[in-house]
């Protein structure tokens, strides 16, 4: 039965709404400098239900390893924290101590900061397969933008690596050959699980009714149903106005820059690698010659009646060079597609409205 269980796949990540206040909290009083953490919580049907979480203690810059105004050391230590042995340990402490308090005590993975959706990279990928590398693991990656959510809309993504990048980052084989073999794309890289913010029923309640003015007397109960249904209460809805902003978004300026970038790393590790196409292409060419005329002088000395000269000497003569791995290529690949989604998603959005308002804006073509 216990088999059974672990055999069903993840399809879906329920998180507790005080668990996304705790990481929008904690994210949001480190940024720009990443900040990581640890969930806990269960597996219940093939449903991750985070239930709390934690942060990791916040790494120190030596003045001797980088300029004490350079966060990007910060950053690159903050993103290794989930792996390293010192938060390892720490994260198993804080564990136990949550288990004697009889809370929710099996971790489910980490969670991370992210700036303007820029959170496909190595480190990203290095812990999840560090929580995900064990058998039957059940662990999600959570990376909330920390921009985005600025904007007025929680961006909070669950990420897990899928079945056959995880057997090629194993074995370290991004070479040519084994990608055709395998298949393997920088879609493959990761799977994104729906999430779901859960509120308890009592808070929902509470909610509800926060908005709206507390009654002066005391309240009749409905005789029925049906009186009940014939007077239901207001539930207050406030209108939002931010819509009918016209202003382009500074983020998708922003993330427009970033994609550009983000196509220049990619062409320069394809010229890396069309580099090495040429370099082994010569190679090949000189090692063909060589056994060319190797087999001519052995043909030769075959009708002087000599002993022929070895055919495999070329292989101490000549060095093929080694191919570059396709891993970061792969990986600048998947962060193009990521800007060019929250591209599309935001030109949608102020393309209509500029639609709308198109003969306010240029009343001479109405």
């Amino acid at each position: 039965m216990a088999d059974s269980t672990k055999e069903v796949p993840l399809n879906s990540v329920q998180v507790e709404a005080l668990v996304v206040m705790k990481i929008v909290k904690a994210c949001a009083t480190t940024f720009p400098t990443t900040a990581t953490g640890s969930i806990v919580g269960m597996d219940v049907n093939g449903t991750l239900q985070i239930t709390n979480c934690f942060p990791f203690p916040t790494a120190d810059i030596a003045a001797s390893d980088s300029h004490p105004n350079d966060h990007m050391a910060a950053s690159n230590l903050a993103a290794a924290a989930p792996r390293s042995k010192a938060n390892v340990s720490y994260q198993n402490e804080m564990i136990k101590y949550l288990r004697e308090v009889n809370v929710d005590a099996n971790n489910v993975g980490w969670y991370t900061s992210a700036n303007m959706g820029n959170f496909v990279n190595g480190s990203l990928i290095e812990n999840q397969f560090f929580y995900q590398k064990e058998p039957n693991e059940r662990t999600v990656a959570l990376v909330h933008d920390v921009s985005r959510s600025s904007q007025g809309a929680l961006s909070l993504r669950a990420f897990r690596l899928s079945p056959s990048f995880m057997a090629a980052y194993k074995e370290n084989k991004f070479t040519t050959e084994n990608m055709q073999k395998t298949k393997l794309t920088y879609k493959d890289i990761l799977v994104e699980l729906p999430i779901i913010v859960h509120n308890s029923h009592l808070l929902t309640s509470f909610l509800h009714q926060l908005p709206t003015e507390p009654p002066k007397k005391e309240l009749d109960f409905p005789a029925s149903l049906a009186d009940l249904n014939a007077s239901q209460p207001p539930i207050p809805l406030y209108p939002n106005l931010e819509s009918l902003d016209l202003s382009i978004d500074p983020y998708l300026e922003r993330t427009c820059d970033m994609l550009l970038d983000s196509i220049e790393s990619h062409y320069t590790e394809l010229n890396n690698f069309q580099y090495y196409q040429r370099q082994l292409a010569r190679e090949q060419t000189k090692i063909t010659a060589w056994k060319t005329k190797r087999t001519a002088e052995n043909a030769s000395r075959a009708q002087q009646k000599l002993a022929p000269l070895a055919e495999d000497e070329w292989e101490r003569l000549f060095k093929l060079p080694a191919e570059p791995n396709r891993l970061e290529g792969m990986l600048n690949a998947r962060q193009v597609e990521q800007y060019s989604r929250q591209v599309d998603g935001f030109t949608a959005s102020i393309t209509s409205k500029m639609f709308a308002v198109k003969s306010n804006l240029l009343p001479e073509s109405a």
